[in-house]
């Protein structure tokens, strides 16, 4: 099999990517699509969060600056996790038929989610691995389907099998890799309180985890500081 050459295929990537005008922005494409918190629902949560603070913070939180503060937690956490009912596939459906199967890498692919356990935000990159059987997708689509994973309570654990597998089964890739290194504020300005430490996570399907040499393969291409 030809995916454990050690360069990749010199492959046209433009026929792969779609104009312009055809391609949203994710700010876009959520502002476009009705989200899943009705106002009635934002409301409520609000004025359960304003309880909640004076609950805590007695005197303290009758300020000014805290007024509206309820209802711009409601929203944030609202935002954060548009990604709830959609599925993480559906970026995925369109492909495009590929003569070759070498490894394809995306690296550095920036997300941020919610911390399910203290409903925190955590952000990093995401690097990706894939070897296509025939058919590849549009360079656009698998930061798409990250950032519908992402973008619900999450683990980090789960958002690096979750993307690995949606891919390997969407794609019916021969092989499918992902390694997420996250920073967690839940560890910045909580507990422990280790300033910048990082998680790194990864999931290993398909042939990589059964040949060394397409693992090794895979791993140099993503250290690399140059494809």
């Amino acid at each position: 099999m030809s995916f454990t050459s050690n360069k990749l295929s010199n492959i046209s990537l433009s026929q792969f990517k779609e104009s312009d005008s055809q391609e949203l922005s994710l700010l876009e494409a959520a502002k476009s699509t009705p989200q899943p918190v009705h106002t009635q629902n934002l409301a409520q949560a609000s004025e359960l969060l304003r309880k909640a603070m004076q609950l805590l913070w007695g005197d303290s939180f009758n300020t000014e600056g805290m007024e509206d503060t309820p209802a711009r937690v409601a929203k944030f956490w609202a935002e954060m996790t548009w990604g709830l009912h959609k599925n993480p596939s559906q970026p995925l459906q369109r492909t495009f038929q590929c003569e070759h199967n070498e490894i394809v890498v995306l690296r550095d692919i920036k997300f941020s989610s919610l911390c399910e356990h203290h409903l925190l935000p955590f952000s990093g990159v995401a690097h990706v691995g894939y070897i296509p059987q025939g058919r590849v997708v549009g360079l656009s689509k698998i930061p798409r389907c990250l950032d519908i994973i992402a973008a619900r309570p999450q683990m980090q654990e789960r958002i690096t099998y979750q993307l690995a597998n949606t891919i390997h089964n969407t794609l019916n890739a021969l092989g499918t890799f992902v390694v997420i290194e996250a920073e967690h504020n839940c560890m910045n300005n909580r507990g422990v309180l280790k300033y910048g430490s990082k998680t790194i996570t990864n999931a290993v399907l398909g042939v990589f985890k059964t040949d060394v040499n397409a693992r090794g393969q895979i791993l140099s291409l993503i250290a690399s500081s140059k494809l």
